[in-house]
């Protein structure tokens, strides 16, 4: 694994996310338009990789209507075909205890079927898919990733020729993703993310992210990034310890503190800023294809 920082750094914009809320930001994409929209500003400041979530236009909660991803696809493919679209597979995962009988779901909860957690994936075939490996507390509620449903996404992943990005949100995280290497159930060396800020997971701190990518499988091209307050930081962080970087309304709303960012593209700009003051170059969409092995 390099431990040196690289020349070229891939920026990832996650452009609208599934926790953030519209009433916290008047700036915060929602329709398929928006969304589309904010990505390709996003790759013009720098960017290489959407990370794309959508959500429902008239209300602003996430959905995951295939026909609202398909939308937001074709929109990003027919302006800028380089751009390399990473969808989400991270909803339905989540789970609250009702107060009654602790053993059945509350409102809020939104487990689905591993395989409805993925077909928009297997139907749209982008690049790449987040597959998160967490168990762990949210908020007041859970996130559940078993290994058995994580092993079946992969599958599916895997057979319609996407490339997971597995999110690593705590140290167990790293120890399954090693293991389902091993079994052959994800192929090595693998692309990571260090998700660094979330509550109960890793701290966003220089130690965490040095200790996390200790964990990862020598050769893994991986990226860290922060939450909230920790985004900016761990841009800067990331690439000294030589990863890629990761920005965008899912992570932080906020250009500075205080100051809402009026568009990703601003987020973007400001991470390649700190990059190129750090001497970085940052890699365009055809060099983050080629380093990741895509046409």
């Amino acid at each position: 694994m390099a431990h040196q920082p690289h020349q070229k750094v891939i920026i990832t914009c996650a452009i609208t996310g599934n926790l953030t809320r519209p009433e916290q930001s008047p700036h915060l994409p929602i329709t398929p338009q928006q969304i589309a929209d904010s990505a390709l500003e996003a790759a013009e400041a720098g960017a290489a990789i959407a990370h794309i979530h959508v959500r429902d236009p008239e209300t602003g909660r996430p959905s995951m209507s295939i026909d609202l991803y398909r939308d937001v696809m074709d929109r990003i493919r027919g302006k800028n075909p380089k751009l390399i679209i990473n969808l989400t597979t991270g909803p339905g995962g989540r789970f609250v205890p009702s107060e009654e009988d602790p053993k059945v779901a509350g409102p809020g909860t939104t487990l689905i079927a591993p395989e409805k957690r993925v077909e928009h994936v297997e139907i749209l075939r982008p690049e790449i898919c987040t597959l998160d490996l967490n168990t762990m507390n949210s908020g007041g509620q859970v996130v559940i990733n078993t290994p058995t449903n994580v092993r079946k996404m992969a599958a599916r992943i895997r057979a319609a020729g996407v490339m997971p990005e597995l999110e690593l949100f705590d140290s167990g995280d790293c120890h399954l993703a090693r293991d389902l290497i091993a079994e052959g159930v994800l192929q090595g060396p693998g692309l990571f993310s260090l998700v660094l800020g979330v509550k109960y997971g890793f701290d966003a701190s220089s130690e965490t992210m040095l200790y996390g990518r200790s964990l990862l499988p020598s050769g893994a091209i991986w990226s860290g990034f922060g939450i909230g307050r920790a985004e900016f930081p761990m841009v800067a962080q990331a690439y000294l310890f030589g990863g890629h970087v990761r920005v965008g309304m899912e992570d932080n709303l906020y250009i500075s503190k205080g100051v809402l960012a009026k568009t990703n593209g601003e987020l973007v700009t400001h991470a390649a800023d700190i990059l190129k003051s750090l001497g970085a170059s940052i890699a365009s969409a055809a060099e983050a294809r080629a380093m990741l092995g895509f046409s």
